[in-house]
């Protein structure tokens, strides 16, 4: 999806967050000056995968072709995150004398 200015003329990344940030000047509580359109995206995915949303249909509405891309990009936001090493050092931690 190419994104166009007013005058139809392709936005480049800058424009594009120049764009977004004048949108979101009018939306109170926002500071707009800290967000970038990339931050809606994650938002986007984290949302439907914490919904229960595939994989493979979260891939294919944030335009990649398949799920690797998803999953190496958005792997923050991907449910369920793997706990398996965080409740294993957990584990050692407490056991540790020297703690």
């Amino acid at each position: 999806m190419t994104h166009v200015s007013n005058e139809r003329k392709p936005l480049d990344a800058t424009n594009m967050r120049r764009a977004f940030r004048r949108a979101l000047k009018e939306t109170e509580g926002i500071k707009a000056d800290e967000r970038t359109p990339r931050e809606l995206r994650r938002s986007f995915v984290s949302l439907l995968s914490g919904r229960g949303v595939p994989l493979e249909e979260i891939s294919r509405l944030v335009g990649h072709s398949g799920t690797a891309v998803t999953e190496e990009v958005y792997r923050k936001q991907i449910r369920p995150v793997s706990q398996t090493g965080a409740v294993i050092m957990e584990g050692i931690f407490k056991r540790d004398p020297q703690r």
